[in-house]
């Protein structure tokens, strides 16, 4: 076996699987301008993160999704890798005419393994679990005879896929979660394990779905941070959003905390991982038809990362990634163009009177941008945040606002005149206490925007018009302070 694996190994350097490179680059929120992020797979290699993805090229080609990479250090130098591990282009009926989700881990020799979904519509099954290996994370070697598909009572159902793998110290074995369905039928999460990472065993269904549908929980994660175990998945409908799970032990039983997800449904497939020190979540967030902000969404876009912290309760909440926004140190001036309404201006704090619409404009944004500062409301009333592509009528078109009535932060993607009569595109639940002081970071990468509330919640949206156009802050019938507000580029 071992020189078999030597030779697939020389072959595959031999080849480098068409992968083509493109060079280091700063961004918070990457694509390779060629193409969009699907669903991400997070591994650590002990120096860097090597993030594979599934390659969205929306080429017209019959196949579809290779697993592309890219590596990074602090999450805003990136290196891309294109297509390490390809579709297959010669058989039509072959298992993997399209790949999807997988993972990467390595094996005590130091050989790495990725597992990841084949799919094809034309065969039956539909979804198998492949394997293939590689010395150095680029140059791969499928192995098609570990392929496998589904056991009862999974077969019932062309569902079985986005197989996650890592060896789990507590019972000295390697484990695969696989996303799946029984016969009720039900999203359920099933539990394969295996001691050479060749030969797989059914051990049932590690965790079904408890949110009150028969939803698909798919690109689960299961990692150990702390005193406690973490499983996440997205629900395939009807919100597709990432939620979790926590538990003392890898088998369960799992407890749904209190806030079971981080971020609205701008962010999705989002996956654990995590290096020496911290824990983040890689997802990304879509584009939408056309380029154009009143489009539905698509699949794939820009990929997304946000960093975990822990709470005393063993509870998890989104904050930016430290090593990202440790970069952005230098500081731009925010000169206000107009204003107009009840608000008072004192060098960097806006006072707004409750009384009205009021706002402060802008100048435009354009390059990477981190935007902070802090929101004192004094009352329960009204809305208050932040709006962009302001127009001649000192109001945008696209509106990040603080809800105090219904106690969340939400993407109105409509001109802010109208938000009281909208419903928004994007919403998180947050507190938003009178008298308390609230926290926030926009981080912004071209067309993608996402905003850190106070600890307590994410959100990640995509604004086609936010590039190079003016942008503010406004009130609606609030009285609410805006202290400390900054902005700082690289």
């Amino acid at each position: 076996m071992k020189k078999q694996i030597l030779a697939a190994l020389l072959a595959a350097s031999s080849l480098c699987m068409g992968s083509s490179q493109v060079g280091a680059y700063p961004a918070l929120f990457p694509n390779s301008g060629y193409s969009w992020v699907g669903d991400t797979m997070p591994f650590y290699d002990g120096q860097q993160f090597r993030i594979f993805y599934l390659e969205d090229m929306r080429d017209g080609d019959t196949g579809f999704h290779p697993w592309s990479l890219w590596t990074t250090k602090d999450f805003t130098d990136y290196h891309h890798d294109s297509k390490v591990i390809p579709y297959d282009t010669d058989n039509e009926f072959a298992k993997d005419s399209a790949l999807g989700t997988g993972s990467v881990v390595q094996d005590k020799d130091g050989l790495y393994h990725a597992f990841y979904t084949g799919f094809n519509w034309r065969s039956m099954p539909k979804e198998n679990i492949m394997h293939a290996i590689s010395r150095d994370l680029v140059s791969w070697q499928k192995l098609p005879e570990d392929s496998f598909q589904g056991s009862k009572p999974y077969i019932y159902d062309d569902t079985f896929r986005d197989p996650n793998v890592f060896y789990n110290a507590d019972y000295d074995e390697y484990w695969m979660l696989i996303t799946t369905r029984n016969q009720k039928p039900c999203g359920v999460i099933a539990l394969y394990t295996s001691k050479d990472l060749k030969h797989w065993e059914d051990k049932g269904v590690l965790f079904e779905n408890d949110m009150g549908s028969d939803a698909n929980m798919e690109c689960p994660t299961l990692v150990k941070y702390g005193d406690y175990w973490y499983l996440t998945f997205s629900d395939q409908w009807p919100n597709r959003v990432v939620h979790y799970r926590m538990a003392k032990d890898s088998k369960g039983p799992f407890e749904k905390p209190a806030q079971d997800y981080f971020d609205a449904s701008g962010f999705y497939a989002g996956k654990l991982a995590q290096d020496k020190n911290d824990l983040y979540l890689v997802g990304w967030t879509p584009t939408k038809w056309d380029g154009l902000d009143k489009r539905p969404t698509d699949w794939a876009g820009n990929m997304v990362t946000h960093q975990l912290k822990q709470r005393p309760d063993g509870t998890l909440y989104p904050v930016p990634v430290t090593k990202a926004v440790e970069r952005l140190r230098k500081a731009e001036k925010l000169t206000p163009l107009t204003q107009s309404g009840n608000v008072t201006a004192t060098g960097c704090d806006y006072q707004f009177s409750g009384k009205g619409y009021a706002d402060v404009v802008m100048s435009k944004l354009s390059g990477i941008k981190k935007i902070t500062g802090r929101f004192t409301p004094s009352g329960q009333q009204g809305k208050f945040g932040l709006m962009f592509n302001v127009g001649p009528q000192q109001t945008g078109s696209l509106n990040l606002v603080f809800d105090q009535a219904k106690q969340q932060v939400a993407f109105y993607n409509t001109d802010t005149s109208k938000i009281n009569k909208a419903n928004p595109e994007l919403a998180v639940p947050v507190s938003l206490q009178p008298g308390e002081s609230y926290n926030f970071t926009l981080l912004i990468d071209d067309t993608v925007a996402v905003l850190y509330v106070n600890d307590q919640m994410a959100l990640s949206t995509r604004m086609y018009a936010l590039p190079e156009h003016q942008w503010g802050i406004f009130s609606v019938d609030s009285d609410v302070v805006l202290s400390e507000l900054n902005s700082s580029t690289f």
